[in-house]
């Protein structure tokens, strides 16, 4: 009993195991902090100013003058570009685009990968040869139109997507991330009685969410974007989308500027064309950038996959 005793009191006595060190924090840390600090603010502060810009007054940006903090909010320009009698016709265009056309691109990347990962599969170099060769070469401007023209898509809202539906380079990103996932989970699976539907459904798929987060993000921004096939294939100003609207109020605009300073220029609805020109880029990235916060955690991953080999 007194061993036992002793025993307990050195445990008791035995000081405490020290903190691990970290280091100090020196001079060169904190000359780092700054650099990375105004870097960050560089890169904010464009946005901030567009913004800043978009729904400041107008004699204030005809002499030119940027305030840090708003001392006017004037939204002529957002009234006008919501007031648009074809805006929001426009933006359910882009919207049925941005959702349709991004569901095709997932849908066509992510099946062609699962195919085309697979070594044993039958003419899988020559499908990759011609994949890769699109990347390098393409028919030109009369041709696409005649091809696209002669499968009736001219005024047609799939023009905008099915010409797009699969983009070269987030294919092989997405076919290098399959080869990456263990052959062990598949063959588990066939053992089960799985199909390969089953398989890529149910195995591939879950285990692949940062990378297809990332792709979906990218895919997302460029059909929300799209305003090219919608100038080149639509005569009909109803299925324009927003992107080639706002491209048009921009350049209805740009006219009045043409000879002019266009630091004395206020449009008749009030206000000055910059102010229009911002308000624009605002209503064009601030519904995507809203996607970026829900992303974030999986693009975060998707950025890093192949840049590390173990």
């Amino acid at each position: 009993m007194e061993a036992a005793a002793e025993t307990t009191k050195k445990k008791k006595k035995m000081p405490k195991p020290k903190p691990v060190w970290r280091g100090k924090t020196g001079v060169a840390d904190y000359i780092i902090h700054a650099i990375l600090i105004l870097l960050t603010l560089c890169t904010i502060f464009p946005f901030y100013n567009v913004i800043l810009m978009s729904f400041s007054d107008s004699v204030a940006i005809s002499k030119q003058v940027v305030y840090l903090i708003p001392t006017t909010f004037d939204f002529s320009a957002y009234t006008y570009i919501f007031q648009e009698s074809r805006f929001l016709n426009a933006l359910l265009v882009t919207i049925f685009v941005t959702v349709v056309g991004t569901l095709i691109n997932m849908f066509v990347t992510v099946t062609g990968a699962y195919a085309l990962s697979k070594s044993g599969y039958p003419g899988r170099k020559f499908f990759m040869s011609m994949i890769i060769f699109t990347m390098f070469f393409s028919g030109g401007l009369i041709p696409f139109y005649l091809t696209m023209k002669n499968y009736g898509l001219v005024n047609n809202l799939f023009v905008m997507v099915l010409p797009v539906a699969i983009n070269t380079f987030f294919l092989m990103i997405c076919i290098a991330f399959l080869r990456s996932i263990p052959a062990a989970l598949e063959e588990s699976a066939t053992i089960d009685g799985a199909n390969e539907l089953q398989i890529l459904a149910k195995i591939i798929i879950p285990v692949s969410k940062p990378m297809l987060a990332t792709i979906t993000l990218f895919y997302a921004v460029d059909r929300w974007n799209e305003w090219w096939h919608g100038v080149l294939f639509m005569t009909d100003v109803k299925l324009l989308p927003l992107q080639a609207l706002l491209r048009e109020l921009l350049t209805n605009y740009a006219q009045l500027s043409t000879g002019i300073d266009i630091s004395s220029v206020v449009t008749g609805a009030g206000f000055h064309p910059e102010m229009l020109k911002m308000a624009v880029l605002v209503v064009s990235a601030l519904p995507i950038a809203c996607l970026y916060p829900f992303l974030q955690k999986y693009f975060a991953k998707g950025v890093m996959i192949g840049s590390v080999k173990g």
